[in-house]
């Protein structure tokens, strides 16, 4: 967004938010230099970012629930898995003549890693007082059976070894050593049948409902941010400014909006009537997970375990065995098995679905729709299987496993991006696209995972792109949160390993250590 010297000029001298003061006489602020509506860890980021850099910019956040991080963000709306690559197959695909494209998975462990280092810089700040308190070392393990899966994953593990970012990753395929690593996995299993496992035990499970909870409300105690719960905003309309935006009880205008609502995102920035909104639409896709709180079991299995995708199933089906540590209490979680609401949010509504269709969307929708009938074939599987057939899934990663000690719970709401694209008409992603206006003004959030494992580097990537005049002059505040910042760590083994170890030691992360066990 450009803003030149006439804007600020002008909120200065009438008092406004780029002057950096904040008069106490004036009632609530109605005026704010960046407005951020949702209350998930997107915004929450977002916010950190802002302040880091324009710590007197007066800045919102808006949630339409009595409290933050009830969506996408709450520990029990997603696994909870740092998504580094380290364990997620569906991130190294393999190529038709057997080779193994890792190259994905390096992105998405290079993406983690700046997300790490603003963590690692907040904690020594003393911003986020306590790391244990959202991120904790857990091991993750990819774990595969039959011969062809076995012969995969070694040449996966060949591809990654070498990696800076993934020294150190061990792979077996020695039932034993299995058993140790992760002992649920071979309790009971036919010895007979091939298996094969990969270890990286720099893994770690997130409380991401914590983490924006602290940020967030550090931000708000402090001054730096004002924050408005059980407010929902209704409508986006553009000014000679910026945006005028409203909802029951709210009447506020900003010169910058990003919209992190979630699976709402799409349905407000439909409202704002940008030009870029257009040819876009989504596909919600609700999910359960299985979870246990039984000692017992729970102090056999201390991983994060992910498989590999059933022929046909969407990539975010991949299925994994968790440990999860939420409020200091552990527990297991096994899923995901897909279900299906045409809400976009968990607390949504049942016409979100129907709202969002437009006529500039309609087609590339129907188009996704059919090519992708191999999905909705494999929805409906999964809608139709009962308990007996979800145990099964369950058994195939842990074979001793009993329906008596798990509980069905409902995640979060995800809204799959159906893109327009220009020669092959409506297709369906999976990952995250950041929507901005030309002008930068207001820019928005759609997808799902990995989501909140690499929010540092989405919102950094709206930043630059609705900021490019302050691009360059934020960059010494920027590099001193995030020292690879402008880098990639993948093309700079020593950086890497510096960065690895520094963000290891700040959040606690060291799984030798005392305090990390």
């Amino acid at each position: 967004m450009q803003l030149d010297g006439n804007d600020v000029a002008r909120l200065a001298a009438t008092g406004g938010p780029a002057s950096g003061r904040r008069p106490d006489d004036e009632g609530p602020a109605t005026t704010y230099d960046a407005l951020l509506v949702g209350g998930g860890i997107m915004s929450a980021t977002l916010a950190t970012l802002l302040h880091h850099v324009e710590p007197t910019w007066r800045i919102g956040i808006v949630e339409r629930l009595d409290e933050l991080a009830q969506e996408s963000s709450g520990p029990w709306n997603n696994a909870g898995t740092g998504h580094a690559a380290l364990c997620e197959l569906n991130y190294s695909p393999e190529r038709p003549d057997g080779s193994v494209d890792v190259s994905k998975a390096i992105e998405v462990n290079e993406q983690f890693q700046v997300t790490r280092q603003l963590w690692a810089f907040l904690v020594e700040s003393g911003a986020l007082p306590d790391p244990a308190t959202f991120v904790r070392p857990t091991p993750h393990l990819s774990f595969v059976w039959g011969t062809e899966n076995v012969e995969y994953l070694r040449r996966r593990h060949e591809q990654l070894v070498s990696h800076p970012l993934f020294a150190g990753i061990e792979f077996s395929s020695d039932p034993d050593v299995i058993a140790e690593w992760a002992p649920l996995l071979m309790a009971g299993r036919d010895r007979s049948e091939p298996v094969a496992a990969t270890r990286a035990i720099g893994g770690t499970d997130v409380d991401f409902g914590s983490l924006t909870r602290q940020l967030v409300t550090g931000l708000a105690d402090s001054g730096a941010v004002e924050l408005r719960t059980g407010t929902e905003v209704r409508r986006l309309r553009r000014t000679e400014g910026g945006w005028h935006v409203t909802g029951k009880d709210f009447d506020a205008t900003a010169r910058f909006v990003f919209v992190g609502a979630g699976g709402q995102a799409l349905t407000l920035l439909q409202r704002s009537g940008i030009d870029e909104i257009r040819g876009y639409g989504g596909f919600p896709v609700s999910g359960e997970f299985w979870r246990t709180t039984n000692p017992e079991v729970v102090a056999r299995h201390q991983a994060k375990v992910y498989g590999k995708a059933a022929v046909g199933a969407p990539p975010m089906s991949v299925p994994h065995l968790d440990t999860r540590v939420v409020d200091g209490a552990p527990s297991l979680m096994f899923g995901p098995y897909a279900g299906f609401s045409p809400r976009f949010l968990k607390h949504g509504s049942l016409f979100d679905l129907l709202r969002s269709v437009r006529l500039h969307n309609l087609r590339p929708m129907l188009q996704a729709g059919l090519r992708n009938l191999g999905l909705v074939v494999y929805l409906v599987q999964q809608l139709l299987a009962g308990k007996k057939s979800q145990l099964r899934e369950l058994q195939a990663f842990f074979p001793d496993a009993r329906a008596e000690d798990w509980e069905k719970i409902t995640a979060g709401q995800r809204v799959q991006v159906i893109k327009d694209v220009p020669g092959q008409g409506g297709v369906l992603q999976f990952g995250t696209e950041v929507i901005a206006a030309g002008d930068g003004s207001i820019a928005g959030l759609l997808g799902a995972s990995p989501g909140a494992s690499t929010a540092v580097p989405i919102m950094l990537d709206v930043m630059a792109r609705c900021f490019p005049d302050r691009v360059e002059e934020w960059r010494p505040a920027l590099e001193k949160a995030i020292p690879s910042y402008g880098h990639r760590l993948g093309e700079d083994p020593e950086l890497a390993r510096t960065v690895l170890a520094q963000t290891t030691y700040s959040l606690g992360l060291d799984p030798t250590a005392p305090a990390a066990r």
